[in-house]
C-alpha cells in the first residue's frame, strides 16, 4: 500500500514539473507514514515540506498542487491537505479486498520486483564450528539468514548464500584428539579422558567408525600418549593438558594419520550439518573453508596489510591490532607469542576475501554470542580502508 501511494505521489510530482509548478524532477525520498489519528486519514506524506526550499514556494501550496495532480485511482477515497503541508490519504475501504485478490491472482510472484537491479549480495549465516551437531540457536540463525537471502532474491538481488567452515585452528585439533582418544578406549586402552575434550556421543560414533574400518592401525599405548603430559584439572591446567595431548597425537600418529583422523571428524560432522540444514530447507551456494585461507597465505597477508598501514604492533611476543582506535573496547591479538594466528586474524582474511570477490554488499548473520565481534571486525575493515557499514 505504501509503495503504491509513493508511486502516485511521484506521478503527481512529475505532472507538476511538466506544468512548470516545480523546477525539476524530485529524486529524493517520498515518505509515506501511517497517520497517528484516524481522523487525519490512513496515511500521510510530508514531501511538500521537503520541496518548499527547492521550489521556493509555500509548502501548503505545494501540497494542494500535489493533491490536484494525483492520478485517479480506486485506491484512494480522497486526499486532503493538513497543517503546514501534509497530504493525508483516506484509503478506499475496498482496497484491502482488492489487494487480497491481486495476491491470489499473482501467486508466488506477488511482491517480487527488480529493486536490486542484479546487484550481488553475499549472505553468510549459521557457520557453526564443525565440532559438534547443530543446536536450536543455529536453527534460529538458519531461519533468519535464509529468510533475508530469499527476500533479497525476491526483489532482484543476485544472492550468494555462504557457510564459513571453521576447519582450522585449536578447536578442530581438540576434536581430532578427542576422537583419537575415544578410539584408543575402543581399542582396549585405559585412559583418563581430558576434561577439556569433546565428550558427546557423536565423538564415540566417529571413533567407532575409525575402529570398525581400520582396526588397530591408529592404536598407540596409552602410557606413551600420556607420558610427561602436564596434569589435567583440577590438579593442573586443563588448557595445557589438552594442548600437550594435541602435540602428542600429532607426534605419535604422524602428519598423514593425524590428518586422516582430523578429516574424518570434520567431514562426518559437516555432512551431518549439511543434511540437517537441507532438511530444514536451507541450501548454500558455497561452503567456504577457513583452512583454504591459511593454506594460500591469506591470513598472513591480512596481517601484513594492517602492519603496512601502521595498525599492528608487537607486545609480549604477540602481534596486536590497534582496534581500540576504531571504537573497539581494547586492542586484539592477531598472532600469539607462539606464532599461531588467531580466529580473529582468519576472520579479517575472510572478510578481505569477501570484498575481493566483488560483492556489492556483504551481510553477516551472527548469533547473540558474537555481538562482541562486531566492533573488532568493523575496525579491521575501516583500518584497511573499506566501508564497514
Amino acid at each position: 500500500m505504501k509503495h503504491q501511494l509513493e508511486q502516485l505521489v511521484r506521478q503527481a510530482l512529475d505532472r507538476l514539473v511538466e506544468q512548470g509548478l516545480l523546477p525539476e524532477r524530485w529524486d529524493g525520498p517520498v515518505q509515506i507514514t501511517h497517520a497517528r489519528n484516524p481522523e487525519h486519514g490512513d496515511f500521510a506524506c510530508n514531501v511538500a515540506m521537503q520541496l518548499a526550499r527547492v521550489a521556493r514556494r509555500n509548502p501548503r501550496e505545494i501540497a494542494e498542487a500535489i493533491v490536484a495532480a494525483l492520478p485517479e485511482t480506486p485506491l484512494i477515497q480522497r486526499a486532503e491537505v493538513a497543517g503546514p503541508g501534509f497530504v493525508n490519504f483516506f484509503v478506499d475501504p475496498g482496497a484491502g479486498r482488492r489487494v487480497i485478490s491481486e495476491i491470489l491472482d499473482a501467486g508466488e510472484s506477488y511482491g517480487r520486483s527488480e529493486i536490486g537491479g542484479g546487484k550481488r549480495v553475499q549472505v553468510e549465516f549459521v557457520s557453526a564450528n564443525p565440532t559438534g551437531p547443530l543446536h536450536v540457536g543455529h536453527g534460529r540463525g538458519a531461519a533468519y539468514g535464509a529468510t533475508v537471502a530469499d527476500l533479497l532474491e525476491a526483489v532482484g538481488f543476485e544472492v550468494h548464500r555462504e557457510y564459513y567452515v571453521n576447519d582450522a585452528g585449536r578447536q578442530m585439533d581438540i576434536l581430532a584428539t578427542s576422537i583419537w582418544l575415544r578410539y584408543l578406549e575402543l581399542a582396549g586402552e585405559e585412559l583418563r579422558f581430558p576434561s577439556n575434550g569433546y565428550k558427546g556421543d557423536y565423538v564415540w560414533d566417529i571413533a567407532a567408525t575409525l575402529h570398525r574400518e581400520h582396526g588397530d592401525s591408529f592404536r598407540r599405548p596409552a602410557g606413551e600418549v600420556f607420558r610427561d603430559v602436564p596434569p589435567d584439572a583440577p590438579e593442573g591446567d586443563k588448557e595445557a593438558h589438552i594442548d600437550a595431548l594435541i602435540r602428542r597425537a600429532r607426534s605419535l600418529l604422524g602428519d598423514i594419520d593425524y590428518r586422516f583422523v582430523f578429516d574424518l571428524g570434520l567431514t562426518t560432522i559437516i555432512d551431518n550439518i549439511r543434511r540437517d540444514l537441507e532438511a530444514f530447507g536451507v541450501v548454500y551456494d558455497e561452503w567456504y573453508s577457513e583452512r583454504s585461507l591459511t593454506e594460500r597465505g591469506a591470513v598472513n597477508l591480512a596481517i601484513e596489510r594492517l602492519r603496512e598501514a601502521g595498525w599492528i604492533y608487537e607486545k609480549d611476543g604477540a602481534l596486536w591490532f590497534r582496534s581500540s582506535e576504531f571504537g573497539d573496547e581494547k586492542d586484539r591479538v592477531v598472532q600469539r607469542d607462539n606464532g599461531q594466528t588467531t580466529y580473529f586474524a582468519s576472520d579479517i582474511a575472510y572478510h578481505m576475501a569477501k570484498l575481493e570477490r566483488g560483492f556489492d554488499t556483504v551481510i553477516d548473520v551472527w548469533g547473540a554470542d558474537h555481538h562482541g565481534y562486531v566492533p573488532r571486525v568493523r575496525a579491521a575493515l575501516r583500518a584497511m580502508g573499506e566501508d564497514d557499514s
